[in-house]
């Protein structure tokens, strides 16, 4: 198959490299704002480089990709499903819900799929977590811990415009606890604060979260989020049931340093960056992404899948601006899906 690339950042690159091992894909279309981006790209990985995503679309793609900034994402999943091409788009769907609604309501019964990244549902270890839910085996779940702390965090520019940590960053939590437990969450209570870089505090964010979210079978998840790590990049998730407990990211790289006697757990190099930590499953996940285009399966993470993690994210912002529980109902709108 033909697939087009609509961005070459550091993600959009990463995606070309594994795109191009890919047994599947016979050709790489390419396109960058910066044409040098997509002149490297097409030396690196024998793809045709081109100069618009129209010129993607014209060029006989079977899939696209989209990995170019935010602002470009409503208009380039909706130029692909136009031009009936499936489309994976790297998260988030839009800059809000209300946009993200708008590329809901125009790609519904368009009959092309839409896939949005959250690499987490192709981790091995949350992938095991799920199945070890579906079965039945852990019994009622009645506590889940989900949590991503960044070694440094992100410039002033990127904080400026991201929309706060718990829409860029907290977000992979309430995805990937929606997907693993099956349920959905009915209310959150978040708390955070700064002991770290005054830009994030200018900007009215915080460097540290925390979420207390009630799911809709009365299990409670928590999640903890900072900026600041300094040992390295540490996502994990526990799941706690009535039979038995289970965790997720509990191995040698744990960035995280045991001070009982005689215990030399975690023994490696802690994961000291995303694209570390989750490689396998950015692979996984492009891997899944040429089975959609293919037709052999369906989009394993929808628009409305994606609406509901931003969704939460929004509820928590909220949550932490009142100082109040806030029910998802609240910040549902009437176009809500």
């Amino acid at each position: 198959m033909r697939i087009g690339i609509m961005g070459l950042g550091r993600i959009g690159a990463f995606h070309a490299q594994t795109l191009a091992g890919l047994d599947s894909v016979d050709s790489l279309v390419v396109t960058d704002p910066v044409a040098a981006a997509a002149a490297s790209a097409a030396e690196r990985f024998g793809a045709t480089a081109v100069d618009s995503p129209e010129a993607v679309l014209a060029a006989g793609v079977d899939g696209v990709v989209v990995a170019a900034a935010t602002d470009a994402h409503p208009e380039l999943i909706l130029a692909a499903v136009k031009a009936g091409v499936p489309v994976f788009c790297e998260k988030p769907v839009a800059r809000s819900v209300a946009e993200s609604l708008d590329v809901l309501h125009a790609v519904q019964g368009s009959g092309v799929e839409v896939h949005i990244g959250y690499n987490r549902r192709f981790d091995a270890g949350c992938v095991a977590a799920r199945e070890a839910v579906v079965s039945g085996e852990l019994g009622a779940l009645h506590t889940v811990r989900s949590t991503t702390l960044d070694p440094a965090p992100p410039p002033a520019g990127y904080v400026a415009v991201s929309g706060g940590i718990f829409r860029d960053c907290s977000v992979h939590d309430f995805d990937i606890v929606r997907w693993v437990t099956g349920r959905e969450v009915t209310e959150v209570y978040a708390a955070g604060g700064n002991r770290g870089e005054r830009y994030i505090r200018d900007a009215g964010d915080v460097d540290t979260a925390s979420a207390l979210l009630t799911l809709d079978d009365g299990t409670i998840a928590v999640i903890s989020n900072s900026r600041h790590n300094a040992r390295g990049y540490d996502v994990r998730l526990e799941l706690h049931g009535m039979k038995d407990s289970i965790a997720v990211g509990l191995e040698d790289k744990l960035p995280l340093r045991s001070v009982e006697p005689g215990v030399t757990f975690p023994a490696g190099t802690p994961h000291d960056f995303f694209m570390d930590r989750f490689a396998d499953a950015y692979r996984a996940e492009l891997a899944a992404f040429t089975e959609v285009v293919a037709g052999s399966r369906p989009s394993p993470c929808t628009v409305a899948d994606a609406i509901e993690a931003s969704r939460i994210a929004d509820a928590c912002t909220l949550s932490l601006t009142e100082h109040r529980p806030v029910r998802l109902d609240e910040v549902r709108t009437e176009r809500g899906a």
